[in-house]
């Protein structure tokens, strides 16, 4: 088994109801005064945090929170996000957590359209694979693009560092296509699909999707703010190479995948 295409299979999600790129908040309306910037907490449960179509976890659950700033007069907006993971542990480092943090401006591209650029980088506090024969340093950083137009978005990711410790895997890149339709009352329509590009390492190349539905509580009780979803999630990730060290269990296989978060 090749071990540095199970670390790289075991760092990446396309089901969490909220990740770092996803969870800051998207409102680009006009400012209302010297106190448009605002704050939003968010917390969550995950039954497998999967990033990039990929679990993070064995095939676990996670917990996840974070924070996020947005300037609603400019754009501008920074946050952070962490997640508890199993796989640099299994890939044979340490650490047991994924700590993201990131920036970056959106705004309105003409009447129909959108844009949003940034950069984040993905910090795992302890993870030692530099010292691991075969690996490098987890941590990475990735620059970002997305344009939208109503509910379907492009958006295109590239690393400025070799990614989640693979060698020689500078800019790498990640094409992700997504459509999140409102489908009335409180639901909503995820649909998504990724092509994850390896440099120098093809057979890590692998195309993710996922299929669900989400369901955002509104009102004055104690579930303002809640947001329950389920999604089936799958990849084309060659199955040898991304099984878990841990226990063989392919980390790419189709599963369903549910969640709740709230927003504070």
């Amino acid at each position: 088994m090749n071990k540095t295409i199970v670390a790289l299979a075991a760092t990446w999600l396309a089901a969490a109801p909220l990740h770092a790129q996803e969870a800051a908040p998207t409102d680009t309306g006009a400012a209302t005064g010297p106190s448009a910037g605002t704050i939003a907490w968010n917390a969550a449960l995950v039954s497998d945090y999967r990033y990039r179509g990929i679990s993070q976890t064995r095939l676990r659950p996670a917990l996840q929170g974070g924070a996020d700033y947005t300037d609603a007069a400019g754009g501008l907006y920074a946050g952070t996000w962490l997640s508890t993971i199993r796989w640099s542990k299994d890939a044979g480092g340490g650490g047991d957590v994924e700590w993201d943090l990131y920036a970056g401006k959106r705004g309105a591209l003409g009447a129909n359209a959108t844009y949003d650029v940034g950069v984040l980088g993905y910090v795992y506090p302890g993870n030692g694979l530099k010292d691991v024969p075969g690996f490098a340093d987890a941590n990475t950083l990735e620059l970002y693009a997305q344009v939208g137009a109503g509910p379907a978005t492009v958006k295109y990711s590239v690393a400025t560092t070799n990614l989640f410790g693979l060698r020689d895997s500078r800019y790498s890149g990640y094409l992700d296509l997504g459509a999140n339709p409102d489908l009335g009352n409180g639901w909503t329509l995820n649909l998504h699909a990724g092509r994850q590009q390896v440099r120098h390492s093809a057979n890590a190349s692998y195309t993710d999707w996922k299929v669900g539905v989400a369901h955002a509580f509104d009102g004055a009780d104690v579930l303002h703010g809640v947001t329950v979803s389920l999604a089936l999630v799958g990849t084309n990730a060659d199955r040898a190479a991304y099984a878990s060290p841990a226990n063989g269990k392919f980390t790419g296989r189709s599963a369903l995948v549910a969640g709740i978060a709230k927003v504070f």
